[in-house]
Order: C-alpha cells, then structure tokens, then sequence
C-alpha cells in the first residue's frame, strides 16, 4: 500500500495511527506529496491527503474511508466496533473528533488574513464548535479506552491537533477529565508515534 500524505495533516496522524493500532504501518510506504501536485490529482480528484493507494491499485480517500479500510485487514482487534451501540458510539466521536479537526485546520489560514468583522465571526464560529465538542468529550472521558476504537484515535488526534497548532488557546482547563484520559493515551505508540511535525 501507499500513502499520499503531509507530516503535519492530522488527518493522515488520524490513518497513520489507526495503522500503527492494526500493525500495518510497515507494510504502507509513504509518498511526500503536496496537495497542488498533479500525481496527488490523478490519485483524488480532489487533489487532498490523506489518499491510501491499495496493493491493488485502488485509491481510497479520505481520513474515515481509508481507516475503515484499514479496519478490514489483518488479524489485529478491530477498532470499528461490530454493529450496535458500541458502533454508533465511535462513529460519533469519530464525527466529533473530526469536527473539532474541520474547525480548526482552516483557521490557520482566516487568522493570517485581515481581521475584519466577517472573518472575526467566523472565527469565533468555529472557536465555539471546539468549545462544544471538547464540552462533550469531558462527559465521556471516564469511559474513553486507551485507543481501542476509532473514536478514541480521533478524539487523541484532535486534542494533539489543538496542541501543535493552537497552544496560545490551551484546551485543558475545564476540563480535568479529558486531560487526564489524554496524559495517558498520548505515550501510546499509535499518538506518540506520530506527534505532529512542520
């Protein structure tokens, strides 16, 4: 398999991760490429990392897709629960951890511009969907694993995101819980392996 991928995109941290847990992280070879690349164009017709190009040609994108690939080989325990509540659970904070991700990610670009009234509020929108979503990852934190679930790997890589990014907005006050959980599951080798660089 091969990767398309930048070394700051939590986004590829998020399948990297997802394949350092299912032990299939050397057996995906890693190709450098920047989203204005034509070969990332031929690969995605939306010319984005994360792209998983499969042993038998087949390119997958983006984050969810690809690591739900990655779910579906090999022998090591899944990290997409089988049907039921378990599922629609990681799914969600999947979808939440993703979330907090799409809000933030673009905003590197908004706060370099001009600050008038228009990018102003759109920054505090998006602000206040990470306030929201780190208010209901605080609830859950007494019964988040230690990266077992796809859940759990994206919530790990949103918070790791807000630290490489947005450390002048720290995210742990309020909210004890969520910081303890992470404190532990950042040694672990699917986030510690990957700690954002660039």
């Amino acid at each position: 398999m091969k990767l398309a991928y930048s070394p700051a995109s939590p986004y590829v941290r998020k399948v990297t991760a997802c394949a350092i847990a299912r032990g299939l992280d050397s057996k995906i070879e890693r190709m450098k490429i920047g989203t204005t690349d034509p070969a990332l164009l031929a690969l995605n017709p939306l010319s984005k990392v994360p792209t998983l190009i499969t042993d038998e040609g087949m390119s997958i994108y983006d984050s969810p897709v690809i690591c739900e690939y990655l779910d579906s080989i090999g022998d090591a325990p899944k990290l997409f629960p089988p049907t039921g509540p378990a599922r629609w659970k990681a799914l969600v904070q999947e979808a939440l951890g993703d979330g907090i991700l799409d809000a933030t990610q673009p905003r590197r670009r908004e706060i370099a511009l001009p600050q008038d009234e228009g990018r102003k509020s759109y920054i505090e929108l998006q602000q206040g969907k990470v306030k929201e979503a780190l208010a209901v990852f605080e609830k859950q934190a007494d019964s988040l694993g230690m990266l077992t679930t796809i859940g759990e790997i994206t919530i790990g890589c949103a918070l790791g995101y807000l630290d490489f990014r947005y450390a002048n907005e720290p995210w742990r006050p309020g909210h004890p819980k969520l910081e303890a959980w992470y404190a532990k599951v950042v040694k672990l080798p699917p986030l510690a392996d990957t700690m954002p660089v660039g």
